[in-house]
């Protein structure tokens, strides 16, 4: 039973690495992106403290897990951590970048795609400039999966994490792709009994690794890019309709359609305080207003502040998240309800 366990787990592996062009001994199982983030962050610098780099890069728009371990590197592995600006698109300028590079330079971590305005960042051309100062790069690509095919993507970053529940797998399991070589170089976050080649210890829950494995096997297939077509089809309806009957109040938040997460829509209703709007949506339509610090108490998000946005205006802003099996009839409902949402609240 335990070597069929552990050929089902071997079979999910490579089914992960096929989905970004890796092999399964380059996949390690988290419990999601998160740790993967901290893993691929923290385990580098751990291992690397005493060497001559000794600064971190990192895009302003970085999702919180990534932010949260730059404040670890600075407070207390003593690194330099610079966060790199981006255009009002949110996009990483290579130019912009290649100022920031030197051979101080350990590593860059880049959102392959944003979580909140889904910017498709032009890894390709990024790498490149990193690898010509001999740094190495992380890509934070949990998003990644819906937006586009991905079986090139270990050949411009060294390590890549993943989560099952952003493609349609089940929760509470993720991955770090670690380049074979670059394996020794990590300092695991879990120590016991040494599963997975030391560097993320404990029994690992098969049905879940599984899961993610049928995920991510299914996302590889060729028929997803007609999904993705499908799926930018009704995000931009979406986004024509609420702008079009808006009278000129709402606008979109980002990059342009051709770099953007097919099923993002994150707009801005100005005038308006958004969560007075998503109040009103509840319990019919879920969207998001932004992030939350720590303690709890809203706050603008970071990357609507990051790519210029005032605090007014990222207090305006929704973010919609379509799936593939959103439908014409959720589109239309969708418009009708923020539409009917804004005339309440304008004569309120």
């Amino acid at each position: 039973m335990g070597w069929a366990a552990q050929a089902a787990v071997k079979r999910a592996q490579a089914s992960i690495g096929d989905l970004i062009g890796g092999d399964a001994d380059e996949i390690v199982f988290t419990s999601g992106a998160t740790e993967s983030n901290n893993l691929a962050l923290l385990g580098l610098a751990r291992r690397s403290a005493h060497g001559s780099r000794k600064k971190v890069l990192l895009s302003a728009i970085e999702h919180k897990s990534v932010l949260a371990c730059a404040r670890v590197l600075r407070g207390q592995l003593g690194f330099t951590v610079i966060e790199i600006p981006v255009s009002q698109h949110g996009v990483v300028e290579p130019d912009v970048l290649a100022s920031y590079l030197n051979n101080d330079v350990l590593l860059v971590s880049l959102i392959a795609v944003n979580n909140e305005i889904g910017t498709v960042q032009d890894l390709r051309n990024l790498s490149r400039r990193i690898q010509s100062v001999g740094a190495l790069l992380h890509c934070d690509a949990a998003q990644a999966p819906i937006a586009l095919s991905l079986e090139w993507l270990t050949e411009v970053a060294d390590m890549v994490s993943l989560s099952a529940h952003k493609m349609y797998g089940p929760q509470g399991i993720g991955a770090l792709f670690i380049r074979r070589d670059l394996q020794r170089q990590i300092e695991p976050m879990i120590y016991g009994g040494g599963q997975q080649m030391n560097l993320r210890s404990g029994t690992l829950p098969v049905a879940l690794c599984v899961g993610m494995g049928a995920a991510a096997k299914l996302m590889a297939e060729h028929k997803t890019d007609a999904k993705r077509t499908l799926l930018r089809a009704l995000r931009d309806r979406f986004v024509k309709e609420l702008t079009e009957s808006s009278k000129g109040r709402v606008f979109s938040n980002g990059p342009t359609i051709e770099r953007r997460h097919p099923g993002n829509a994150n707009l801005r209703f100005e005038g308006y305080d958004a969560r007075d709007i998503v109040a009103l949506l509840q319990p019919r339509l879920a969207a998001s207003v932004g992030s939350a610090c720590t303690t709890g108490i809203p706050e603008p998000s970071h990357v609507l502040k990051a790519i210029g946005l005032t605090t007014s205006q990222a207090e305006a802003s929704i973010r919609f998240s379509f799936g593939f099996d959103t439908t014409d009839e959720d589109v239309d409902v969708g418009v009708r309800l923020i539409s009917e949402a804004l005339h309440r609240l304008s004569v309120s």
